[in-house]
């Protein structure tokens, strides 16, 4: 009797330690394996799905391991999902290779994997999960919707330019038509951008150019002559011919609480590198959209930004990354306006998604709490409480443009339509942490924050990132993106040579830049509580900081490097240029070519 006991103590003792212990499911033990050239997909969702039915109940956290190699997946095989992304071209369905839905506690270890995708194919969505991790593995495609070209030569007098195309690029010449192939797509480029050969990075002011594949000629085998006039574009230039859309971001994010991201390389997305959206709480290490390395054939990476969050909360953070050679900013926080249609009574608005790129996903949820805007001077108009969220347009919230909003309060009576009036979910908006970072050889601009909460940018370096290095915006006018800062510290980081193309909101190389279409009659501040120090600017031109509509500036113990790498060329010859901003510090910094307030310095 007694050993009976003992017996049935130390199974019960066996069963407490195991009780939540990790259970790890190799992936080559269903059949999963690298290197064939096959098409995993179906393969990889039957063997997840097979994994996770065996897991479910294992009262502890679940490990899925790839076996280290290259994994091929097709649009044939892979699952149909209906998901809108936020600022991605709503086109359905998205073909999706790795699906993760409604996980908890899931550990996904690619070991080093690189996962190449074919067609147009969303690579990697996370949706619904709870504390779950991806790590180690790479995405790709075998063909991007970029092509590259050199250029061969460049004919002033008869303004025609020879260029030749990259081995890998797949192409069909039809009426005089230029035509970049793929599986399942192709288009003629009509835009792109230029890149400087060995340094890889933008032709100095020659920001998006103008791609010529009509009435072109076929001189050699890939080498073509165009009708084409741009000086600009010397022989050796490495030309990226960029696709029309943006349909899918590599990685997307929705709903998830408690993600980790790391090591993980985006060699290429057709659109953003990663897409999260109503997500609470992403740590990232190592999520790179870079490439290959210095002997990468390709110049670029992703079609727009590398990360990308759309009304998020929680902490967003980033830390030990490289974003290089996409087509628009390292990283962009901020969350969605709606406009104000319809004053249904005093406690219900029909309002809109109006930015075409970001509907049909969940806006808010009853509880939130919300700000009211007058987009034409970007004032706050009052404070309440969401009580009740439905769709107008659509049976739910998916793929609804507009949605009937019931508050907990009474509404003001300037909240009407006729004045212009977008909401701002404050609920969804987080702290971010960006740090120890490298951006560099892009297009567009470096950083963009639009959150209330901490954000604290630190011992990053952007290099050469063409328009302003950070910019911190907020529009309810055009893109729609909220909101405004109220505790930004910029610090330790190094700025080199940024501002050598223009685009959007580059006015500096830092540039607090909201949409404020009737600034003269303003008389709140946006932006408030913005800390610079302890910078180092390395430039070639003169606007250091650019800032509008801001209550707290400090720019404070940098040091500024002047250098002739460029010649000056930007519209903005002040170092500091402010309009509408109050309670300014300006001290103890270092300029190599010394400070002239009556030269570098203009308030109005």
């Amino acid at each position: 009797m007694r050993t009976r006991t003992i017996l049935i103590m130390a199974c019960l003792l066996l069963l407490a330690a195991t009780a939540g212990a990790k259970r790890t499911y190799r992936m080559a033990d269903y059949g999963l394996v690298p290197g064939t050239g096959e098409n995993v997909s179906g393969k990889f969702t039957k063997a997840l799905r097979q994994i996770l039915n065996e897991a479910r109940g294992s009262g502890g956290p679940v490990h899925i391991v790839l076996k280290k190699g290259r994994y091929d997946f097709h649009e044939a095989g892979s699952t149909a999902k209906e998901y809108y992304i936020s600022n991605h071209d709503q086109q359905m369905p998205k073909r999706v290779g790795l699906l993760f839905e409604g996980l908890k506690d899931v550990v996904f270890d690619g070991q080093g994997s690189e996962l190449v995708f074919h067609g147009r194919m969303l690579p990697v969505a996370l949706t619904d999960a709870r504390n779950c991790t991806l790590k180690n593995f790479s995405i790709d495609f075998e063909i991007p919707h970029i092509s590259q070209a050199t250029v061969v030569a460049n004919d002033t007098v008869r303004n025609e330019i020879t260029y030749r195309l990259d081995p890998w690029v797949k192409y069909e010449l039809r009426d005089s038509t230029l035509y970049s192939q793929g599986e399942g797509w192709e288009h003629a480029s009509t835009y792109g951008i230029a890149f400087e050969p060995g340094t890889r990075r933008l032709v100095y002011t020659s920001s998006d150019i103008w791609i010529s594949t009509k009435r072109v000629v076929e001189i050699a085998p890939r080498t073509f002559r165009a009708p084409w006039r741009n000086r600009k574009l010397v022989p050796g230039t490495v030309l990226a011919m960029r696709g029309p859309g943006r349909p899918c971001p590599a990685v997307f994010m929705y709903r998830d609480t408690d993600t980790r991201l790391e090591n993980i390389h985006v060699y290429y997305a057709e659109g953003m590198g990663l897409l999260a959206q109503m997500c609470d709480n992403i740590w990232m290490d190592d999520f790179s959209v870079r490439l290959r390395g210095k002997h990468d054939p390709r110049y670029f990476t992703a079609q727009a930004d590398a990360t990308h969050f759309s009304g998020c909360r929680g902490v967003v953070s980033c830390v030990n990354s490289l974003f290089e050679g996409m087509m628009d900013d390292a990283i962009n926080v901020h969350g969605v306006y709606l406009r104000v249609l319809q004053r249904l009574d005093d406690r219900t608005l029909v309002a809109e998604n109006k930015q075409p790129g970001s509907y049909g996903f969940e806006w808010g949820r009853p509880g939130d709490r919300v700000d009211f805007l007058r987009s034409r001077t970007m004032e706050v108009a009052g404070h309440n409480t969401l009580q009740a969220i439905e769709a107008v347009d659509a049976p739910t919230y998916h793929g609804a443009k507009q949605f009937r909003l019931t508050f907990a309060q009474p509404l003001d009576t300037a909240i009407r339509p006729e004045n212009s009036i977008g909401i701002e979910n404050l609920t969804w908006t987080p702290e971010v942490y960006f740090a120890h970072n490298i951006v560099r050889n892009n297009r567009a601009r470096g950083a963009l924050f639009s959150t209330p909460k901490r954000t604290v940018v630190e011992h990053n370096l952007f290099d050469h990132t063409s328009g302003a290095a950070i910019l911190l915006c907020g529009d309810c006018n055009g893109w729609y993106e909220t909101g405004a800062c109220h505790d930004v510290v910029i610090r330790k980081n190094r700025f080199v040579n940024a501002l050598t193309n223009m685009f959007q909101f580059t006015n500096a190389v830092i540039s607090i830049y909201p949409v404020i279409p009737e600034l003269n009659r303003q008389r709140q501040y946006f932006h408030s509580g913005i800390v610079i120090e302890n910078n180092r600017f390395d430039t070639f031109d003169r606007p250091l900081l650019y800032a509008k509509s801001v209550d707290g500036l400090t720019f404070r113990n940098n040091v500024v490097k002047q250098n002739t790498d460029y010649p000056a060329f930007h519209k903005n010859n002040r170092r500091f240029w402010l309009q509408h901003v109050r309670n300014i510090i300006i001290e103890g910094n270092r300029y190599s070519d010394g400070y002239d307030p009556s030269r570098d310095y203009k308030e109005e």
